[in-house]
């Protein structure tokens, strides 16, 4: 196993993150940092399709991967398993809240229609 990526971090990142360079604690908060800009980017419900289909896609590929990393066999504390079923919750959160804005602003429709 190698260091993590992250400055100043003496974790080791796990097999199923070898390809992020980042231990469990830094691959979940960089997901919460992503998935909150991309919250504010939906809000609005101004986003094209192409950008919504990205945003599935990381929401998919990093619930995935979350989910094999988690799944791997560590033994991790209970305070990382909280962190780790959080970050699962905002995933979700930010599916859904895409979801939302693009039922209030369907693609396609516009102002004063």
């Amino acid at each position: 196993m190698s260091p993590c990526g992250a400055p100043g971090c003496k974790m080791t990142v796990p097999a199923a993150l070898e390809a992020e360079k980042l231990c469990i604690l830094h691959f979940t908060l960089e997901i919460e940092r992503r998935c909150a800009e991309m919250r504010r980017e939906t809000a609005v419900g101004r986003t094209p399709r192409e950008r919504q289909v990205e945003i599935i896609n990381y929401v998919g590929g990093r619930g995935e991967l979350l989910a094999r990393t988690a799944t791997s066999g560590l033994h991790l504390p209970d305070e990382m398993k909280a962190r780790i079923l959080n970050t699962f919750l905002t995933l979700m959160n930010l599916r859904e809240n895409l979801d939302r804005a693009a039922l209030r602003h369907p693609i396609g429709r516009t102002e004063g229609r």
